[in-house]
């Protein structure tokens, strides 16, 4: 089958490029990548190559069209990062954990819309060399060259220093309608160049939760009661502050985040748990979890700044507590409606410092469905009966929360905090 899908995608490449114009055979500089023009169609990457020699490493990417690439790199982690346009990874599974010379894995994927980019993670300090394009003659194939040159430290400290990557472009939120139904903001974990746990079977964290996600979706909106948004809705990465920016901007009146983790040392560990937001953890197991879903930005190649403080005065401290109160009555409800269709972990509420719910104003949570270490996990998270059960459950939960909500009133800081305290980008 493997050899099948490589004859099939060989036969698709060239009949790709032989609809294309001809391309210069010289090498070229590819630098200050553009989006493709309107109504092109994104290169198809079908193939990626390791090679090393002589200090240098080199990634060549088989396209099926030439495109524009600017490479730099980053420290702590060491990391190189190539923005390009937007590009159709059809690469074989498994081609970003190989290993070879200062590469220790890579990763890819949308980035942002039409831009898409390729982490790779060395393995001892490099630079980016000249990217070059050019056409293999005997079948027209595009072969884009990524060389990383071993570097000392210094060097590559001030290369990193000198880095000037243009950041993502804050996605603008459309002005609401005159809709009084409540908001609510569905967060599907990590997405494109961050995959988020990996199971031994190579299925990607950032796949199971954006299916789940899109499940939760449709069963709030065939309710009718609510208006419901995602912070992505494909496979593409958005840093953590722009999700709690996009909640902020949106006034949502609820934020559930949707993650599945992993514990490789630990594959009898099962269960779903909910965390709410806290500057102090519960335990240690949920302080490191927190620490690992707060590097999300590091992996996909973005310098996560530091997050703006929660508190800036008396009013929005009361408006915090406040806030805080509701996550945590909705994780219990939560906890309530889950525990009859799922099976819950040994503590199913726990706290941490999550960056991702740390919107003052908007009661925020959580959502761990299980572990992709577990097979009993995994085989639920992909069962569709399961998600049925699950998603259905988690409606109730939120129309129980509204129903209680509606009772006591809203929040009185929350929308006047909401208006003098912007959390800055």
């Amino acid at each position: 089958m493997p050899n099948c899908a490589r004859l099939i995608r060989s036969a698709w490449l060239r009949l790709a490029v032989a609809l294309l114009p001809a391309l210069a055979t010289a090498p070229v500089a590819a630098q200050n990548p553009a989006p493709p023009p309107s109504g092109e169609k994104p290169a198809v990457a079908i193939g990626a190559d390791l090679a090393s020699q002589a200090g240098t490493t080199r990634l060549t990417l088989t396209l099926s069209r030439a495109v524009e690439a600017r490479g730099f790199v980053m420290e702590r982690p060491d990391r190189a990062v190539i923005d390009l346009p937007e590009v159709n990874f059809q690469l074989e599974s498994g081609s970003g954990s190989r290993r070879d010379g200062l590469v220790q894995s890579f990763r890819y994927g949308l980035f942002a819309p039409g831009r898409s980019r390729i982490v790779i993670d060395l393995a001892a300090p490099a630079t980016v060399g000249k990217i070059e394009i050019a056409t293999r003659p005997r079948d027209g194939a595009v072969l884009l060259t990524i060389p990383l040159q071993r570097a000392d430290r210094d060097g590559f400290r001030k290369a990193a220093a000198a880095a000037d990557p243009a950041p993502a472009q804050a996605r603008a939120v459309p002005p609401e309608p005159a809709d009084q139904r409540p908001l609510i903001m569905v967060d599907a974990g990590h997405g494109g160049t961050d995959p988020g746990a990996i199971a031994v079977g190579g299925v990607f964290e950032k796949d199971i939760v954006f299916g789940f996600a899109q499940a939760l979706v449709a069963k709030l909106e065939a309710g009718g009661r609510y208006r419901v948004r995602m912070t992505r809705d494909r496979d593409v990465f958005v840093p953590l502050a722009e999700r709690v920016r996009l909640v902020r901007d949106a006034r949502a009146d609820l934020f559930v985040s949707i993650h599945a983790d992993s514990i490789s040392a630990a594959p009898q560990v099962s269960g779903a748990t909910i965390y709410t937001n806290s500057e102090k953890a519960t335990d240690a197991e949920s302080a490191k979890l927190a620490e690992r879903e707060n590097r999300a930005d590091a992996a996909a190649g973005v310098d996560a700044a530091e997050a703006p403080p929660d508190i800036a005065d008396i009013l929005q401290e009361l408006t915090l507590r406040e806030t805080r109160g509701f996550s945590s009555g909705f994780a219990r409800t939560l906890m309530g409606q889950l525990a009859p269709v799922m099976k819950m972990s040994a503590k199913p509420h726990r706290e941490a410092r999550f960056v991702v719910l740390r919107s003052p104003d908007v009661p925020s949570v959580l959502v761990e469905l299980g572990y992709l270490s577990s097979k009993r996990d995994l085989e639920m998270l992909q069962s569709p009966e399961w998600r049925a059960d699950v998603t259905g459950s988690m409606a109730r939960a939120i129309d129980q929360f509204f129903t209680n909500r509606a009772t006591l009133g809203p929040p009185a800081a929350t929308r006047r905090a909401a208006a003098v305290a912007p959390v800055s980008p």
